[in-house]
């Protein structure tokens, strides 16, 4: 079967992929399905915060917190908060299936 998840884009449209292999960065998801505002600039090295995202309160425990580095690099982005990540630094895996995220707003 494989992996969904669903982004809420800035628009309020969702998009929903479904079929993702396990082990996928959840921007190079996003970027390849047209998802508005993952950007990933810098190819997902956690350099730009070009994919942005707000993390679902149901999923947070799962996807965990950022680490030194990603928080770094969220001090960058504007009206970052609490549930805040970086979707190049989400792997999908099998416990992540149904996850949902909000795309951030764009600089």
């Amino acid at each position: 079967m494989g992996i969904k998840v669903t982004f809420v884009q800035a628009n309020g449209v969702e998009k929903t992929i479904e079929n993702i292999a396990a082990g996928e960065s959840m921007m190079e998801v996003g970027r390849f399905n047209g998802v508005e505002g993952i950007l990933g600039d810098c190819g997902g090295s956690c350099a730009c915060a070009t994919c942005h995202v707000y993390v679902d309160a149901a999923w947070e425990a799962r996807t965990g917190k950022p680490d030194e580095v990603e928080t770094g690099t969220l001090d960058m982005a504007p009206d970052v908060q609490p549930n805040s990540r970086l979707c190049c630094q989400i792997r999908l895996r099998d416990e992540l299936d149904g996850l949902r995220v909000t795309v951030a707003p764009s600089f």
